[in-house]
């Protein structure tokens, strides 16, 4: 009993000293971006670029707030992600304006082109929540509105996070689709892998293997000693 009291300790000691060093991952990058409203008043050709301090590998999460106040039923909130703005691939975000709150997701790339993955023309997002996207090498693109999937692992070979764009006029002649708010873009991004909380599991298993291993050897033992003691008759 005392080498069990013994593994249970430093179960209980070793376990949530290495959960607390988990939140140090070196891996980790992350960038936050306020889009002024102004930065939606373009026509797609000339849309307003911004590029991320950090480079956002393959394992990344997106969160977009839109706050915008749309002032034309017809202008949009397109966000495109790229990898590099001047090649051929990229991911488009889409939000329309009120009432009908259009969302729709689509992806372009060179072997296919544009091609719309998700439309959901009535009611598709609203401004309380939140957009998300996120990218995995293991389960691809997922894209959401709140708790509901638009888009679900879709496969497009791998993409690394460098820089976005934003515009909201379907032609250049069209009066500007908004007139205040902002839109937040935050990303984060790591390798789960060179985060200690990934090896977790396998320390969980460790330490019960060896308390599966220290009961079985308490149980033989005490089977053993009990057959030492002789049987005493009575007189």
């Amino acid at each position: 009993m005392r080498v069990l009291l013994v593994v249970l300790l430093l179960a209980g000691t070793i376990l949530p000293a290495y959960a607390q060093e988990s939140t140090m991952n070196k891996s980790e990058r992350y960038d936050s971006v306020l889009v002024p409203y102004s930065a939606f008043n373009v026509y797609a050709k000339n849309a307003t670029l911004f590029k991320l301090d950090h480079e956002h590998v393959t394992n990344w999460d997106i969160e977009m707030q839109n706050k915008l106040h749309y002032t034309n039923q017809d202008g949009n909130t397109v966000v495109r992600l790229y990898e590099d703005v001047n090649a051929p691939k990229f991911i488009e975000i889409g939000m329309g304006g009120p009432p009908d709150y259009r969302f729709w997701v689509a992806v372009n790339t060179p072997e296919d082109g544009y091609f719309i993955i998700h439309d959901e023309k009535h009611l598709g997002w609203t401004p309380d929540k939140l957009i998300t996207a996120t990218h995995s090498s293991s389960g691809g693109l997922t894209v959401s509105v709140g708790e509901k999937e638009a888009v679900s692992n879709l496969d497009i070979a791998g993409f690394t996070m460098r820089e976005f764009t934003v515009s909201g006029m379907n032609s250049a002649s069209d009066p500007p689709p908004v007139d205040s708010g902002a839109f937040t873009f935050s990303i984060i991004s790591g390798d789960p892998s060179q985060n200690i909380i990934f090896y977790m599991p396998f320390m969980v298993l460790a330490v019960t293997l060896a308390l599966i291993f220290v009961l079985l050897k308490t149980k033989n033992r005490n089977s053993e000693e009990a057959k030492k003691i002789p049987e005493t008759k009575p007189s």
